[in-house]
């Protein structure tokens, strides 16, 4: 007996930084479209929800369907017309996934697995943001509801029982961490920034980050300097001040602009005494470098330029793929665990019709009765119904329980079809609509934090 059930089928179809450049990213983007591109996607006929995930690195659709081949030409086609592409350039960037191999992917993306730098945090606020975007939009519903909560899950408890995020992989965050290698804590720590661009930003958000004490931001602008120290709590000094400041200083990183030697070893010589010869720490992040190399002869003062900092990222991202093989078996098995969930739906149909066919013969026999039951009055008539329909749930509860139970086993089908057999059920080939009080155990969607 067939079961008539085409249980929802997962589908991913995207482009990112290694298959596609950054023009065809964009217009695969729908930037520019007036509807929200979860929408777009949702309007097709095969599609039953949507999430549509857009960063600088990677575009993608993700979709619960009954018709897998039908939506995955569906969405090219739309891509196609409003990306104003060429069919052939979409084929040439895309990937596409189907079932686990697109679940297995969505978990690897969340725990940025995937991502250009292995151990990025950026890429699950941003499939989190996707989520909530389709969840106002109304495309996101029971499917993709559980298995976005579950990527989210995945990737925290990879973040948690891992070290991926835990050895620092950009030029800022590789120089704040080697000062604290060099003074241990970096509490009340005083920091000097020369230069006010983007790297001496990151750099000095890290900083103040890892506890360091006041900060000084010196740069040829001093309005560009007055401005980022405000948004720092620090304080602004022009270049002309800066060997003044580099007495009270404990770690100076420089970033300039600069076409040549900003800060040279006679000067830093020179404030070594006022400062009792206290440790000095320089990082020179800068290109064409802002120090001079001979500041490391400097008794107490320590220098470190761009080319020390890289050897420390690649011995850290060496680091990172080393962890990043744990987090792929910690993938593995939550994709093993949803895949037997969305297998497990198959007896959603069956537990319905069960659930239509015992309320049938309830009501069936309650009519029969209806002379006797006139004589009844409201409270004793209201009575009898609550009674019956007890009696009827408790005669189910078993099978219903069973047939749950079975339902992630190697004999789902077996049991299905002796279900459907001994209660005497046909007429599945509509899929009715799937409830949560129906599911299997632990199905019950959560709220995203």
């Amino acid at each position: 007996m067939p079961l008539g059930l085409n249980r929802p089928q997962i589908v991913l179809l995207g482009v990112n930084h290694n298959t596609a450049p950054l023009e065809v990213r964009e217009r695969l983007s729908l930037c520019e479209s007036d509807t929200p591109a979860p929408k777009l996607f949702a309007g097709l006929s095969s599609c039953t929800e949507v999430v549509f995930l857009s960063t600088c690195n990677r575009v993608e659709v993700l979709v619960s369907t009954n018709c897998m081949d039908e939506v995955k030409e569906s969405i090219k086609e739309l891509w196609v017309d409003r990306g104003k592409m060429d069919f052939k350039t979409l084929q040439d960037s895309l990937y596409e996934y189907e079932g686990m191999f697109a679940v297995r992917h969505l978990f690897r993306v969340a725990s940025s697995l995937d991502s250009m730098v292995v151990g990025e945090p950026q890429i699950l606020g941003q499939l989190k943001d996707a989520y909530r975007v389709a969840s106002e939009a109304n495309t996101a519903g029971m499917v993709l509801n559980r298995l976005l909560h579950k990527a989210f899950s995945v990737a925290k408890k990879i973040r948690t029982e891992t070290r991926i995020a835990s050895h620092a992989v950009s030029i800022s965050y590789a120089a704040v961490e080697l000062a604290k290698k060099i003074f241990g804590d970096l509490s009340g720590k005083n920091g000097m920034l020369i230069g006010a661009g983007e790297m001496a930003e990151l750099a000095a958000q890290h900083l103040m980050a890892s506890g360091a004490g006041k900060l000084v931001v010196a740069n040829r602008t001093l309005s560009r300097a007055v401005k980022l120290a405000g948004s720092l709590g620090g304080s602004a000094i022009s270049l002309e001040e800066v060997e003044n400041a580099l007495i009270d200083a404990d770690i100076v990183i420089s970033s300039t602009g600069a076409p040549g030697i900003v800060l040279n070893k006679d000067r830093v010589k020179r404030i070594m005494r006022p400062r009792r010869h206290r440790l000095l720490f320089f990082i020179d992040i800068a290109v064409p470098r802002d120090i001079d190399p001979k500041v490391n002869d400097i008794d107490n003062v320590y220098l470190y330029d761009i080319d020390d900092l890289k050897g420390v990222i690649e011995f850290n991202k060496a680091e990172r793929e080393k962890e990043a093989f744990k987090a792929d078996r910690m993938v593995e098995a939550e994709v093993i665990k949803f895949m037997a969930w969305l297998e497990s739906l198959n007896v959603v149909p069956v537990i319905q019709h069960l659930q239509k066919k015992a309320e049938a013969v309830r009501q069936r026999e309650i009519s029969r009765s209806q002379k006797v039951l006139e004589s009844l009055n409201d409270e004793q008539q209201k009575a009898l119904d609550i009674l019956t329909r007890s009696i009827v749930q408790k005669i189910l509860h078993d099978p219903i329980v069973c047939i749950k139970k079975g339902a992630q086993e190697k004999n789902n089908k077996m049991i299905l079809d002796a279900t459907c057999r001994l209660f005497g059920i046909d007429g599945l080939e509509e899929t009715p609509k799937l409830q949560d009080k129906d599911l299997p155990d632990d199905s019950q969607d959560k709220t995203i934090s």
